[in-house]
């Protein structure tokens, strides 16, 4: 753990406690009481009064420390609000990125990562691409938002994308951040509670986290971490900003719009083990006689292994997913169903020649679209798990990890997930163990 004998430097103190405030209760406001926390919570000192001899640019004695932490295995939920002052570049792949990817592999951890406050940099050089540890594969990279309102736009310093092949989209997830006139407020030190202004991601990532952590408390074991990423993605919206700059966009800031499904929509959820070179079939579930247009969202995270020797070939899996809108719909000669393209490659921004490499390896998927509900005969998603070892394929066939979840809208069907489970009696519904609190305008 941190260095028990190194002595206390009071701006990183202040610094910790603001993270700790902003997981806490969120942005705090004068006069108004805070919001309840969802769990305790461990501060350990990451940086101290030694940390000045480390290379700002290295920074190796603190990734110990973390590593340390993330070997111990005891927190399903961690956030990283510091890091190397440096943006991430396209060949090799930073130490702590590969320590940390290598550490959440397993998928029992959900972190989060400041993304940097570097965005107002010179975008040609690179200079306000998000900031090593960000580009982790297996880790949820945040970059702040201006408001909470949804008509947020990406805050004027947060880091851009795009993140290094293969995990493309980043920053992952926008949260509330402040900018100035429009402040995170966060506790500071001192006899009687007092408030402070602040901006920057390192209060955005713990602030989202603080919403994962309230989905663990109203879902309980219902969803594991890695479907409480994976439903944070599903939910999140871009807001007509440029993928580049916001990723999959801005989590909602009311938690009942993650956790509870509105009228007219149903959400599906699969988690589980994929084996490579093995196929899994996910239903989409529909009810029968439906009508009118139907639209299909879908998401699927995974964890892998990484090759930090070879950042051409980072991620040891991969996934290609066929969809199969009519299971009656066979060319001739042929086994299966017809495909069409879901997950569409044309997300990312790259040359053409690129775009197949980014999207089978990436760690997140996500996509939505419109069918007539008269084109859908138990529609369906086949998922193919790939390994792979610099470039080549791989003999290991170690299962990894998956969640996929599938929402289904029908606005003239209000009642479409009651009558999908009319139809699929094996489906088990998820529901909040406690109340969740209503807000009325």
């Amino acid at each position: 753990m941190s260095d028990s004998a190194a002595g206390d430097v009071p701006d990183y103190n202040e610094h910790g406690l603001g993270v700790s405030s902003a997981f806490l209760f969120g942005p705090l406001e004068l006069g108004k009481v805070s919001k309840r926390p969802y769990a305790p919570i461990t501060n350990i000192r990451i940086l101290d009064a030694d940390s000045a001899r480390d290379n700002s640019l290295e920074l190796y004695r603190a990734l110990g420390v973390i590593e340390e932490v993330l070997l111990s295995k005891q927190y399903d939920f961690i956030n990283l609000s510091l890091g190397p002052d440096l943006p991430i570049e396209d060949h090799d792949v930073h130490a702590w990125t590969s320590v940390i990817d290598e550490q959440l592999a397993d998928g029992t951890t959900l972190m989060t990562i400041a993304a940097g406050n570097n965005g107002e940099a010179d975008k040609e050089s690179g200079n306000a691409r998000i900031q090593v540890p960000s580009d982790c594969v297996n880790a949820l990279a945040v970059g702040a938002a201006d408001k909470e309102s949804d008509e947020w736009l990406r805050a004027y310093y947060s880091a851009i994308g795009p993140g290094r092949i293969p995990g493309l989209v980043k920053p992952d997830l926008m949260a509330f951040g402040g900018v100035p006139g429009n402040y995170f407020h966060v506790l500071v030190e001192g006899n009687n509670p007092v408030l402070a202004p602040a901006l920057g991601t390192s209060f955005a990532a713990p602030y989202l986290l603080r919403t994962a952590v309230g989905i663990k408390a109203y879902l309980g074991d219902s969803l594991s971490v890695l479907g409480i990423k994976t439903l944070l993605i599903h939910c999140s919206t871009p807001r007509n900003n440029p993928l580049i700059e916001v990723g999959w966009g801005k989590v909602p800031s009311d938690i009942s719009n993650i956790i509870l499904s509105p009228d007219g929509v149903s959400r599906i959820i699969y988690e589980g083990e994929l084996t490579p070179a093995k196929y899994l079939r996910a239903l989409i579930p529909l009810p029968e006689d439906l009508r009118g247009m139907v639209k299909i969202r879908a998401t699927i995270c995974f964890t892998t292994a990484v090759n930090p020797e070879d950042s051409g070939a980072y991620t040891r899996a991969g996934l290609e997913i066929h969809f199969r809108p009519n299971i009656e719909k066979v060319s001739p000669g042929s086994m299966h169903a017809q495909t069409k393209p879901f997950f569409s490659k044309g997300q990312y921004e790259l040359e053409e020649s690129l775009r197949e490499l980014g999207g089978k390896w990436e760690t997140v998927m996500s996509a939505e679209k419109n069918f007539r509900a008269t084109t859908l005969k138990n529609p369906s998603f086949d998922i193919h798990c790939m390994a792979r070892k610099n470039c080549g394929i791989s003999t290991v066939k170690k299962k990894l990890r998956y969640a996929l979840i599938i929402s289904i809208t029908t606005p003239k069907d209000l009642e479409v997930g009651q009558r999908i489970l009319n139809r699929y009696p094996m489906l088990v519904p998820i529901r909040p163990r406690i109340t969740i609190p209503t807000i009325q305008v």
